[in-house]
């Protein structure tokens, strides 16, 4: 299939979201797909999200876009963020009535709510119902996080799993004499990730632990950090080999976050082995209890305590049952593709018109592909 991938959040970002997608992006190639993204790398005038710089919001790129879409003819479209240019692709799809997918890979109204509280949570909500309950399907990681969006007036919510590199992420980097934590005292409690406000890292420097707590990451709130706990920490990004080192040689992995809808650091520090402690919150709840690779509590002192007696190599094991390869699997099966002869018409037909349907001529798909009324 030519698969057409429309995302806000691609390389150089670094996070959660780029990295779902972009290997998603490699299995579904990998197993003979062709895929095209728009992303804001392509030359689009942008300006940096306001306490997010690293995302960049486009503006002027709807002719671009268009004409790319119309040139690939895709099969399948997917929409996976909301956007500038996510709300072009989704404004060209409806015009056009043409099906497409989306996900919901962030809690955005509660991170919109994390950096300012005059904006509430029924607000951020409302764009994100109006955005994805006018697709065909939204795409969500975690059993949890499908019941509470549903809970919340999403429609067509379907699951979307996720993976983790077994082969990058391994329990053989760890160091019997410590590694990159040599001569801290011991046991060293680490978190992972984009430093910022909304991951609730706080809680975790808050925490009444033995030994050291590490903080392995950057953004606009490490400074903050720094400054409020100087006991604590705190090494910059690390990427590739010393990424995983950081991971291995830690005991424990501290995820202290409430808006996550997955949280990929988890599986890649069970894959190298450390043992997870988290809330009982969405994402955590839907991987850690079972496991015995992990420990979910309300009170994360004693999740974090009693991850120190478990097992690293069942950590391992564990996470071994999640792979990118059955994550584009079943992307690839979510995705709204309409039958091969309406799919040729109706891009011959897009083409024939210079792509100005109308409200007048639309897609003519059997009743499952008809897509929702925009909510």
């Amino acid at each position: 299939m030519r698969i057409l991938l429309v995302t806000d959040a691609w390389e150089p970002q670094v996070n959660g979201v780029v990295r779902t997608l972009t290997k998603t992006v490699a299995e579904c190639e990998a197993l003979g797909h062709e895929v095209e993204v728009i992303h804001p790398g392509l030359g689009y005038r942008s300006f940096p999200l306001p306490t997010y710089p690293e995302i960049r919001m486009c503006f002027g790129a709807k002719p671009d876009i268009e004409r790319r879409i119309r040139e690939f003819e895709p099969d399948g479209i997917h929409i996976a963020t909301e956007g500038s240019l996510g709300q072009v692709a989704r404004s060209l799809c409806l015009k056009w009535g043409w099906p497409y997918s989306t996900s919901y890979h962030t809690k955005f109204p509660e991170y919109v709510n994390a950096r300012f509280k005059f904006i509430p949570l029924s607000v951020g909500y409302w764009f994100m119902r109006r955005f994805h309950n006018s697709g065909g399907c939204m795409m969500v990681a975690t059993p949890s996080m499908r019941d509470d969006l549903h809970k919340r007036g999403f429609h067509n919510i379907i699951p979307w799993a996720r993976g983790v590199d077994t082969e990058v992420f391994r329990p053989d980097f760890r160091s019997a004499d410590g590694g990159v934590y040599k001569g801290l005292p011991r046991p060293v409690f680490v978190n992972v990730g984009r430093v910022s406000v909304e991951k609730n890292l706080e809680k975790f420097l808050e925490t009444d632990l033995p030994g050291t707590k590490v903080i392995v990451g950057d953004g606009p709130h490490l400074e903050t950090l720094k400054n409020n706990y100087p006991d604590a920490v705190f090494t910059g990004a690390k990427f590739g080999d010393e990424l995983t080192r950081h991971f291995a040689d830690a005991d424990v992995f501290v995820f202290p976050s409430l808006t996550d809808t997955f949280g990929l650091v988890i599986l890649e520090s069970m894959a190298c082995g450390t043992p997870v402690a988290a809330y009982p919150v969405p994402g955590p709840k839907d991987i850690i209890p079972g496991s015995d690779a992990g420990v979910i509590d309300e009170d994360l002192r004693k999740a974090a305590m009693a991850c120190l007696d478990l097992d690293r190599e069942q950590a391992r094991k564990y996470s071994l049952t999640y792979s990118w390869r059955s994550c584009a699997e079943e992307f690839i099966q979510n995705l709204e593709v309409p039958p091969m002869p309406e799919r040729r018409r109706f891009w011959k037909r897009l083409k024939r018109l210079g792509g100005k349907f109308g409200s007048k001529v639309r897609l003519r798909l059997p009743n499952r592909w008809r897509r929702r009324k925009d909510l």
